[in-house]
């Protein structure tokens, strides 16, 4: 099994990654500020050049235990530190997390993704998971797990288990990042990034956007991401779902045309990465979700929820793909 030290490239580690550059983050801002038409079109360019363009890989996500986390995130309604009206729930049984992945797949959802409110995991709740994951894998889904700060030997089990992916979200700029989050530090996600390359598992890595940050700040989180070494193979850019009761409920309004360049930024400076569609997709047109594609995602999260908030369903998801003679990317076991 190889051995990864995932790590920040300082910036005197200058030798590309096979799939990677070092990334200033002024190289990443003028990327941002490149005529909008323009680097749209670099972004396509950049996706066709390593992807089928029509295809679109399908995740469905699950909150398997609801609430009651004791992590500070102001973006978050499971926060137990926020009155959001959100009931804690214990986590869910596992005929019935089995049903719904049933579900997902016969939907169309090639990799089943589960969540739970911890800060991170006891070693019961690793044995739990594990068990939840080992079923989830005999049905042909690949699977993919957010259970927040792993303590040594955790990612291992999980890898034994059969989880294929592993999601911890950089969030935002390394700069700004205990303005968001209070109870952790940006080095809490980069160790336990670390210890997921260290298991052999696939890393699932984003972060939110629209939430008060600068287009330069929106920059230093791309680049944060697209310098992890290896990148990630999975890259979820979420759109900040403003809920009531929590610190950012009345963030300012994000211009759909700077999500599109995030998208499209991404793309450039992680062309070999799925970049996925996530949170807040309810409140985008189909236009928008579009140039989005147009402009190098190639995944999203598919079913009509997800950890707490809302998601387009399956119909008018399956529907836009039709009009856009999109298709979803299946799954072989096989593969792996």
């Amino acid at each position: 099994m190889t051995t990864y030290n995932l790590r920040l490239k300082a910036k005197s580690e200058l030798t590309p990654h096979p799939t990677a550059q070092y990334w200033r983050k002024c190289q990443v801002e003028e990327l941002f500020a490149m005529p909008f038409m323009e680097l749209v079109f670099k972004a396509a360019q950049v996706h066709r050049e390593n992807f089928d363009p029509q295809a679109i890989q399908l995740s469905t996500l699950l909150s398997i235990k609801t609430g009651g986390c004791p992590e500070e995130c102001e973006y978050c309604p499971q926060s137990a530190r926020y009155d959001t009206s959100l009931e804690k729930q214990v986590m869910m049984d596992v005929e019935e997390i089995i049903e719904k992945a049933k579900i997902a797949k016969a939907r169309g959802a090639s990799r089943f993704c589960m969540g739970a409110a911890w800060r991170g995991p006891k070693p019961k709740d690793i044995k739990a998971v594990s068990n939840i994951i080992s079923e989830v894998k005999s049905l042909g889904l690949e699977t993919c797990g957010t259970f927040g700060l792993l303590e040594e030997g955790m990612a291992e089990d999980l890898k034994k288990a059969g989880l294929d992916y592993y999601n911890h979200n950089l969030d935002t700029d390394p700069e700004r990042y205990n303005k968001i989050v209070h109870t952790r530090n940006h080095d809490d996600r980069m160790d336990t990034l670390g210890k997921v390359r260290h298991a052999g598992l696939k890393v699932c890595c984003g972060g939110i956007v629209g939430m008060n940050e600068t287009r330069s700040e929106r920059a230093g989180l791309i680049a944060s991401l697209a310098n992890l070494d290896p990148q990630p193979e999975s890259v979820p850019i979420n759109q900040l779902i403003k809920v009531e009761g929590t610190p950012l409920e009345n963030a300012e309004d994000l211009d759909w045309t700077e999500f599109v360049r995030t998208i499209a930024v991404a793309r450039i400076t992680m062309p070999k990465s799925y970049v996925r569609l996530s949170a807040g997709r309810t409140a985008m047109p189909e236009a928008m979700q579009t140039l989005c594609f147009m402009a190098g995602a190639n995944s999203i999260f598919y079913g009509e929820k997800l950890l707490t908030t809302c998601n387009p369903g399956e119909d008018s998801d399956r529907l836009l793909m039709d009009k856009l003679d999109l298709y979803p990317l299946s799954y072989e076991p096989s593969e792996v």
